[in-house]
This record gives C-alpha cells, structure tokens and sequence, in this order.
C-alpha cells in the first residue's frame, strides 16, 4: 500500500488490489455523532492476517502515519520514502 500525506488528508493506492486509489479526508464533527477528528470519508483497509507492506511519504510537512492500538507508526517525510511490514491479527476499526 503506498501512503502519501498532504496537509489535511491522505492518499492511498492499492497497486496490488486492482489499482485502487483514493483520498481519504477528515469529517467535520458537527455533520456526525463519531470521534472529533479521527473519522474520515474513506478509510483505509487493511486486510486480516495478510502480509502488507505499507510504503510512505509526504507532499508538504512531516505527517505521522500512526494506528496506537496496533503498535504502528512511521514518519511521513518529504523527499524520503518509509515503509513498515505489517500484519493485522484482529479484525475491527481502528483509528490513528
């Protein structure tokens, strides 16, 4: 999964998932009854007990790429490319 952050929002791509690409923005908490600044409009997947390598980067500023309940988080930095190797062994939401 390739991640790039931008001020205020993500972009993800799925090359190896049929393409897929999208942005992935934060809410505005008046519109909903979610948590204040962790719910967006589309969120990422990330498929259980299936090896990912998750490759970042960012456009601006140094972004974190973080999911605390999962023990992950990588630094999103311009002109450097990251990555994590991951495995998620429960299913649920999860914020970051």
């Amino acid at each position: 999964v390739k991640s790039i952050g931008h001020q205020w929002y993500w972009s993800y791509e799925y090359p190896e998932f049929n393409n897929i690409e999208f942005d992935s923005y934060m809410l505005n908490y008046n519109n909903l009854n979610q948590f204040r600044l962790l719910e967006t409009d589309n969120r990422m997947i990330i498929p259980m007990n299936i090896p990912m390598r998750l490759i970042t980067t960012s456009t601006d500023v140094i972004h974190s790429w973080t999911v605390p309940s999962l023990g992950i988080k990588v630094d999103a930095v311009p002109g450097r490319i990251n990555q994590l190797n991951l495995i998620s062994k429960r299913p649920g939401i999860f914020f970051g």
